[in-house]
């Protein structure tokens, strides 16, 4: 049975232009949506395609609602006016994706180990070829899915939901309503060895990794993302924070609540990031800086220094066809040279003039 537009507003938090026992068969796009079908607006750009569309009702913010009355392009549809429409949509098809997710039965599978000390709430779903050791503690209603591994005396928070092929090491946690996709790897040692060399040789001498990986509450996890344990202190993930895949998290970094993290970025060890903020695909953080809160750091940006305060930084040189770049490139080589030039010439004309 298809849910009412009541339903869903509620869910959304929005508010029903219109006929709110109208149903909804499922979401689309602006452009692709049907009489049955919800679709939303959250670019003004987009309005002459609001106008058009055949959608059944639209999720948009009552400025763009009422642009489009003044249009004269609300028609007979019905609509859903919220604070932020693009939010709203993201609850609404979080309830339809709920309705659509196979049941999974709680119970432990034959070919799971877990340890006789281990608890394990019977609300929870133990997939095929899961280890749980010695002292690990799930919370209520965790789903591991498959081949996951969770270390002794780790612990998962309840509602989380671990994919397969995740490996949690000893004594980490993973906060309430988590999600981590696979393969991404809590609590391996973070990158620290001390050097020992003379004159005729030596070796890079092993630092124990005894603090955890601490992850906190509502978090997600992409593939394959890896967050080192600390070194002595904890590293540590806070609430809310959304980590894409192929992410590398050193020891004792700090993340803080609700930052979020795109594909491939890369934070060296005891960095401390903001609340709030964004990092874009392939950024890099050095080691050892601090990060304010609500900073924006651009793809592929290398950040060396601390930043004090809010705002966007960016550091990547535009792309430009390849000869040109090779042209510049042969520029930049040569600044040095150009600087010392000008601080001769610099000094001959302060020279004349203090002759004069």
């Amino acid at each position: 049975m298809f849910p009412t537009l009541a339903l869903l507003a509620q869910e959304g938090g929005a508010q029903v232009i219109g006929n709110d026992s109208a149903t909804v068969g499922g979401l689309a796009p602006l452009d692709q949506a049907g009489p049955e079908q919800l679709s939303f607006l959250s670019n003004p750009l987009y309005l002459p395609q609001a106008g058009a569309s055949r959608a059944g009702a639209i999720i948009v913010s009552r400025k763009d609602f009422d642009a489009l009355t003044e249009q004269g392009q609300t028609g007979q549809r019905n609509w859903l006016i919220a604070a932020n429409p693009y939010a709203c949509f993201a609850r609404i098809a979080q309830w339809f994706e709920r309705q659509g997710r196979p049941a999974a039965l709680p119970g432990v599978h034959p070919s799971a180990v877990v340890a006789a000390d281990a608890v394990v709430p019977v609300s929870c779903v133990i997939g095929p070829n899961v280890v749980i050791e010695s002292g690990a503690r799930l919370g209520e209603r965790v789903r591991i899915v498959a081949n996951a591994f969770i270390g002794a005396g780790a612990e998962i928070g309840d509602d989380t939901v671990i994919q397969p092929q995740v490996t949690v090491y000893h004594g980490c946690v993973v906060g309430r309503r988590g999600i981590i996709h696979s393969g991404v790897v809590i609590g391996a040692d973070g990158f620290g060895f001390a050097p020992d060399f003379g004159p005729t040789g030596g070796e890079w001498v092993k630092i124990p990794q005894t603090g955890r990986a601490v992850i906190g509450d509502d978090v997600e996890i992409g593939a394959n993302t890896t967050i080192d344990r600390g070194a002595m202190a904890d590293t540590v993930i806070e609430q809310g924070c959304k980590l894409d895949n192929q992410i590398q998290i050193a020891h004792n970094v700090r993340v803080g609540a609700y930052t979020v993290i795109a594909g491939c970025a890369a934070i060296a060890g005891s960095t401390k990031v903001g609340r709030y903020c964004i990092i874009g695909g392939s950024a890099n953080l050095a080691g050892h800086l601090t990060i304010a809160d609500k900073v924006t750091i651009s793809g592929g940006t290398s950040i060396t220094k601390s930043i004090a305060a809010p705002g966007h930084f960016t550091s990547v040189f535009p792309f430009m066809p390849h000869a040109e770049w090779e042209r510049n490139a042969a520029i930049v080589r040569g600044l040095g040279r150009l600087r010392s030039r000008l601080q001769q010439v610099e000094k001959q004309i302060s020279s004349r003039a203090t002759e004069e």
